[in-house]
């Protein structure tokens, strides 16, 4: 492989800013792509976390209160978060860099604003008060039972990162056997407890559930439905760290890049990772096609397809057993309608099938969890490393991510003694992850239009996809900035 040290050539065609990070000066080809088997499992992680948010919960409850007609807006999601991640992508196949530290090349404080954005919403525990309600349904404990689960499970997953030796390897992991047992949950399910009319509605009752939206913003709650377009996928700034996981599953330059392990049982890189350029020659663009299709390839199928199949899955298995759920007032907020679900499957198909359910939901919101914990952990490492910790030889990338992991685990096991429902904290979370995809839509464009070579940068149909998204989430903005200041925090009670 090919290496030059060597200045901002003019007419290279790159044009990364270095006014506020060390200028990108060293070249090196691009490497090799493997087959596409090799890199299936880069996106596992963000689908992971995408399964126990929108997928399990919120997509479900919308869905028994308004059927399978608004399940196009789901597409939508997905459709965004698929051209999100994939600019996500090419940033950190091209430098090696993730797409934060892309954004802190243009002004520092944008790598603040992310932390902030990631820490804030998602300290809230709502995906591990989740997991510990539908592992106290599994068991039979009581409602009390649940904020001393919570925090058992926050300290183990704690304290299981912290001894990981590579991190993303051991996530990795666990999330495909998390994954797997949700899998063969849903083919189980689907097979035998659905109707072919609920199917079927999906695209017949559209047209219906699209002229009654108004109503359904109106009694549902518009927080709600935007939620779940925000989470019909990842959501939030989880998007943002696919650079993160693609660089640790080696693709395009992300190889060269130092990998995040345990202070305790890895071996450490104190230095931050700032990236490479390729020199654009015929041979490294044919290098940079082959990666681009692997990227997508695999993007498409773990994330999207995969994804979206899920969500639609969960939906469907609801409205075949429930239909139109009446959820009580003193029950707003909370998840009780999926014990309604599992208890209405008993009764279809035995009592195993309550308890499969249980199973199965508990290891949806658990690798939810997981994933959560460590992408906000992972993203806040990043940055602050390129940025504020560049020159420290102690806290190396692993050492940052580490401590962030038990301040999250800690501050979650801490707010869940509040005793708030985990729907509302799950919409509290989109509604900030609705916030800062709205900010980092806009900022993708602009690095991949503006500072990539020519025949690499964001152009077509899609550059169309991505200002279509933008439009999205600052039309979800503006509303939630209307509600804030007609209701005050009332919107989201």
């Amino acid at each position: 492989m090919a290496e030059t040290t060597a200045r901002e050539a003019t007419g290279d065609g790159w044009n990364i800013p270095s006014k506020h990070l060390p200028a990108i000066d060293e070249y090196k080809d691009l490497p090799d792509p493997q087959p596409l088997r090799t890199y299936l499992g880069a996106s596992v992680i963000l689908l992971a976390t995408a399964l126990g948010s929108g997928e399990l919960i919120i997509w479900p409850y919308v869905t028994s209160q308004a059927g399978v007609g608004l399940l196009w807006l789901a597409f939508v999601g997905f459709s965004a978060q698929y051209f999100i991640n994939m600019e996500v992508e090419r940033y950190t196949l091209a430098t090696g860099e993730t797409a934060v530290t892309g954004f802190s090349r243009m002004w520092i404080g944008w790598g603040v604003i992310f932390i902030l954005g990631s820490i804030l919403p998602n300290t809230i525990p709502g995906w591990a008060s989740s997991a510990a309600t539908m592992f106290g349904y599994l068991f039979g404990l009581s409602e009390g039972a649940v904020p001393i689960v919570t925090t058992i499970f926050l300290l183990a997953i704690a304290l299981s990162i912290t001894l990981s030796p590579v991190v993303f390897n051991t996530l990795e992991k666990v999330e495909l056997g998390l994954v797997a047992i949700i899998v063969v949950f849903l083919l189980v399910a689907i097979a035998i407890a659905t109707d072919l009319s609920a199917w079927t509605g999906i695209i017949t009752k559209a047209p219906q559930g699209a002229a009654n939206l108004p109503r359904y913003l109106s009694e549902i709650g518009t927080t709600t439905i935007f939620g779940a377009v925000v989470f019909a996928g990842a959501g939030g700034c989880n998007n943002l760290v696919q650079s993160n996981y693609i660089r640790d599953k080696g693709l395009g330059m992300g190889i060269l890049m130092p990998k995040i392990v345990s202070p305790v049982t890895g071996e450490e890189e104190a230095r931050p990772s700032l990236g490479y350029k390729f020199p654009v020659n015929e041979e490294n663009m044919g290098r940079w096609r082959n990666w681009w299709r692997v990227a997508n390839q695999e993007q498409i199928i773990t994330f999207y397809i995969l994804g979206l199949l899920t969500l639609i899955g969960l939906s469907v298995l609801l409205a075949s057993t429930l239909g139109i759920v009446e959820v009580p007032e003193s029950q707003a907020g909370s998840i009780t309608f999926l014990q309604t679900e599992a208890q209405a499957l008993a009764n279809q198909l035995g009592t195993w099938f309550e308890y499969f359910f249980y199973f199965a939901g508990f290891a949806i919101l658990f690798s939810t969890n997981v994933g959560v914990v460590d992408w906000v952990s992972r993203l806040t490492a990043d940055s602050l490393k390129v940025t504020f910790l560049k020159e420290s030889e102690f806290w190396s990338e692993s050492k940052i991510y580490v401590t962030i992991v038990w301040i999250m685990c800690i501050g979650g096991s801490i707010i869940i003694w509040s005793g708030i429902e985990p729907l509302i904290l799950l919409v509290l979370s989109a509604t900030g992850g609705g916030f800062m995809m709205f900010f980092y839509s806009a900022l993708l464009i602009l690095l991949n239009r503006r500072f990539l070579p020519d025949p690499i940068k964001i152009r077509s149909w899609r550059l169309v996809g991505m200002v279509l998204a933008f439009l999205l989430y600052a039309a979800f903005v503006v509303y939630i900035i209307y509600l804030l200041g007609t209701q005050g925090l009332a919107a989201f009670a």
